[in-house]
């Protein structure tokens, strides 16, 4: 079965928590925290994987994660490291995250390892915390929680080459002439149902790959018969090689069927679209009268398109399209090289301000408050500790939540909301109500 779409959840692993412990040894008095850190979370990272061609080993909606920092220890001792996640995908995948759309991940070539979702970082111990003012901190901090993406996996097969044209043109006849790919051959429309890849050898030194999908018909774009399903796998191609069936057996207009086709191109991609073609004359051997394709050719020539009259069935022709199409190829960018070294998964020590932040009402008396190192912090915050909540409060104060919160106008009483933790807001400036006269008996 030939799996070229699927849609996963990946979960990076959260931080471990830091430790609340304090010196207890004999002899030593007065010991102070010695609480150590936590763990880093593993990481998603997915690799390519010369010897996958398809994404069959994956189940849609399937929640891959990672493991999870371990928890600090006394005498400073840090948590382990949660191990990574390593997820082996084909060549050609692409990560796409399914909230945004954006590309996480393009693993354009072998070997290659990239990062989807990356784990938190442990949570820090008690001995962090010490200052001037508070020698015995009780309270450490939460890991940092993983990322986590829903994403969608697109598999775009690796080829120098597309072939192109409508069902039943000679597309999968040339492929199994020119390479040892042995496609399913037969005379009724859709033969070729899923892509086929086949390593052409032009001569001992010179070689391409050469990508067969299944053929377009008018219409495709919007939907209409298999071909559009597939096109993603030669957006990654060079250079394709559009087939016209000249041998007039199937009724059709090779001129028609090449305007058809390059409309349901641009309708689909521009950027496929644009890739530069050679025009071949499929099936040659067929036409008794050969000055009958002057007129095709003449038309193609006058459009600056290379054109090419083949038997893949006698092999007329097909050596010679093999070499132009290994010499235009040898004329156009290659994918730039990429290090074979291993990657060693790290993360970022860049901080992000904790002053950039944002506030909006988001419903009468509820205020989301926003921000990448504040959501952060709350989240690694034990909000169960009334040492580390008070400390909370303070940060708050300290980076102008409540004041920015005051001038929008928040009052006692309303639902001030962090990453999906809400908190009653107190003004500390409001009057406070004259408490009730007792009435004299």
């Amino acid at each position: 079965m030939f799996i070229d779409e699927v849609t996963i959840q990946v979960l990076a692993g959260d931080g471990g928590k830091g430790a609340v412990t304090f010196r207890r040894e004999k002899h030593v008095p007065r010991g102070g925290p010695d609480g150590g850190d936590g763990g880093r979370g593993g990481s998603v990272v997915l690799e390519t994987d010369a010897n996958l061609s398809t994404l069959l080993d994956f189940r849609p909606g399937k929640k891959y994660r990672a493991d999870r920092g371990g928890d600090g220890m006394s005498k400073r001792q840090f948590g382990r490291d949660g191990a990574d996640l390593i997820l082996k995908v084909p060549p050609g995948t692409q990560a796409i995250d399914v909230a945004t759309g954006d590309v996480l991940a393009d693993m354009d070539r072998h070997p290659l390892r990239i990062v989807v979702a990356q784990g938190g970082r442990g949570g820090r111990g008690n001995v962090h915390f010490v200052s001037s003012v508070q020698q015995a901190p009780k309270f450490a901090e939460h890991g940092e929680p993983g990322v986590i993406h829903d994403i969608r996996l697109e598999l775009k097969s690796l080829a120098d080459v597309g072939l192109l044209g409508f069902p039943n043109v000679g597309k999968s006849t040339l492929l199994a002439a020119v390479s040892a790919a042995r496609p399913k051959i037969a005379d009724y429309p859709f033969t070729t149902l899923v892509p086929n890849l086949g390593l052409v050898r032009v001569d001992h030194v010179h070689h391409f790959v050469l990508a067969d999908v299944p053929g377009l018909i008018e219409g495709a774009s919007e939907g209409s018969g298999l071909g559009i399903q597939f096109l993603k796998h030669l957006e990654r191609t060079r250079l394709l090689l559009h087939l016209l069936d000249v041998s007039g057996l199937s009724g059709r207009d090779p001129l028609e069927d090449y305007r058809i086709i390059n409309q349901e191109l641009r309708s689909f991609s521009p950027t496929l679209a644009e890739l530069p073609q050679r025009v071949v004359l499929a099936r040659a051997d067929l036409v008794a009268d050969r000055s009958l394709l002057s007129s095709i050719r003449s038309h193609f020539e006058h459009l600056r398109v290379p054109v090419h009259e083949i038997s893949a069935v006698t092999g007329e022709g097909v050596q010679d399209l093999l070499w132009a199409t290994w010499q235009q190829l040898s004329s156009l960018t290659r994918p730039e090289a990429v290090s074979t070294e291993p990657v060693r998964i790290t993360l970022s020590d860049q901080r992000e301000d904790p002053k950039q932040f944002t506030i909006e009402e988001a419903e009468d008396g509820v205020f989301v408050v926003r921000g990448a190192y504040l959501e952060r912090t709350v989240a690694m915050t034990d909000l169960a500790n009334d040492y580390a909540l008070r400390r909370l409060q303070r940060q708050l104060e300290r980076w102008g939540v409540f004041r920015k919160l005051k001038a929008l106008g928040a009052a006692e009483g309303n639902t001030v909301r962090i990453r999906g933790i809400e908190f009653d807001y107190i003004d500390d400036d409001a009057p406070e109500e004259p408490e009730e006269a007792v009435p004299s008996v």
